[in-house]
């Protein structure tokens, strides 16, 4: 199929998260709803209605009775067990209604819309939203275009607009320059902040304007990404499918404020191999592979009356590695040269940087050694299939297991170990948490 007959369809779900805990709660439709962070910090997911009130994405939970007094919020802790369960299967149905599909995060999903007429590709996607709101309950926004970038655009507007019905279509050049020059430019797709503040002071602010440039000038002034931006933005389609994904995932982070405040050195330890050990598995998902690990730590900065302190700390990897073991290791050592007695900490994180694919891994002649790289690579590979088909966890390193109270024995998972007061029943993946109609 040659690229002029070909359309890409971007299918994204509306406020997935909030989505979600509405399809098992339709009672809640209409009404302002939030899902908060780890550890019910701060709000990271709002509906349409919590957004029109004027809640702001990062709002801390304790503040939202404060600012808003009077107001009906339903808030949830973040249920990451059933949004991913949920996700895949909104991402099965529009699987099964396309020639070829490419899922790009956990509520976004490119449709390879070949052999399809305009006149179909308007009516499919119209239908699509009908049959996974009928089937899940979750709505879902879809734009079509002659490429990613402007499918994604698309998408955007199909959500903003009633009038489209769910479903925007860019199928000429007259659509396409109208709908550049109503896009502001730091709403496109690879274009970052400091390219859209120099754009700006070139008085380039829309969609429209980057376009209009000379294809000469983008590539002299910025790179290869910013070329393939502007000439998807003129309709070519360039984004190969298989590099997408790298582009855009180029670091993988695991970060959780804590229940209450830490001051040892053993109790932050646990959380970061958890992180760390979720940070592995993350790579060896989209097999990928880490060159550089970083852990950070910080304190409360809400509590002026305490000391404040933050560190980042990064390891270079002589290998790079997906395994678990390598990867805790070298974060736990970065933990200990970060950790410094005295402060009252509340965050810390493992940041995985310099990805590369898995099967390209260089090795290195001083620390490489090709039985226990073989040998890890299998530990892992058991390991991811244990815990998938018995549940996460079930199978851990012993530096992720959080000490009882009293210090004898094991306590929670680290699923459990955190504080998720609101949380709802994982309603499709817990035989214990399935609704019962009366």
């Amino acid at each position: 199929m040659e690229a002029r007959d070909r359309y890409w369809a971007l299918v994204d779900v509306d406020n997935c998260y909030v989505s979600c805990e509405r399809s098992f709660r339709p009672d809640l439709n209409g009404k302002a709803c939030v899902v908060l962070s780890n550890n019910d910090g701060c709000v990271v997911a709002r509906s349409n209605e919590a957004k029109a009130m004027g809640i702001e994405a990062g709002t801390p939970f304790f503040k939202l009775a404060e600012l808003f007094p009077s107001k009906e919020i339903y808030a949830f802790s973040s249920n990451y067990e059933l949004y991913a369960d949920m996700t895949r299967r909104l991402m099965n149905i529009v699987r099964n209604s396309c020639p070829e599909f490419h899922r790009y995060s956990i509520d976004e999903g490119f449709c390879v819309l070949d052999g399809m007429s305009q006149f179909d590709l308007k009516a499919w996607g119209e239908d699509l939203h009908k049959t996974i709101l009928r089937g899940l309950g979750m709505p879902v926004s879809i734009g079509i275009a002659r490429t990613k970038t402007l499918a994604k655009m698309a998408s955007k507007f199909a959500k903003r607009y009633p009038g489209y019905h769910h479903c925007c279509m860019i199928d000429t050049d007259e659509k396409r320059e109208k709908a550049l020059s109503l896009f502001p430019l730091g709403d496109v797709w690879g274009i970052g902040r400091r390219w859209r503040e120099r754009l700006a002071q070139l008085q380039v602010t829309t969609a429209l304007d980057y376009a209009r440039l000379s294809r000469t000038f983008v590539r002299s002034t910025f790179n290869v990404v910013a070329e393939r931006t502007w000439m998807e933005l003129n309709g070519i389609d360039c984004i190969p499918i298989d590099d997408m994904e790298m582009v855009t995932k180029k670091s993988v982070c695991t970060s959780r404020s804590f229940p209450n405040m830490l001051t040892a050195l053993e109790k932050i330890r646990t959380h970061v191999a958890n992180y760390a050990a979720r940070c592995a598995q993350k790579l060896r998902q989209q097999k990928s592979v880490a060159g550089i690990v970083g852990v950070f730590i910080d304190t409360n900065h809400f509590r002026d009356d305490l000391p404040q302190y933050g560190m980042f700390r990064t390891a270079a990897l002589l290998t790079p590695s997906n395994s678990t073991q390598v990867i805790v290791e070298a974060a736990l050592n970065g933990l200990k040269a970060a950790f410094v007695q005295g402060y009252q900490y509340k965050r810390a994180g493992v940041l995985l940087m310099d990805l590369s694919p898995a099967n390209a891994v260089q090795t290195n002649l001083v620390d490489f050694n090709p039985e226990r790289y073989s040998k890890m690579q299998k530990i892992d590979a058991a390991v991811d299939k244990i815990n998938k088909r018995n549940g996460t966890e079930t199978i851990v390193l012993g530096s992720q297991q959080y000490t009882a109270k009293g210090g004898k024995g094991k306590a929670a998972h680290f699923a459990d170990a955190v504080k998720r007061d609101l949380k709802s029943p994982n309603y499709t993946t817990r035989w214990t948490d399935i609704l019962q109609v009366k």
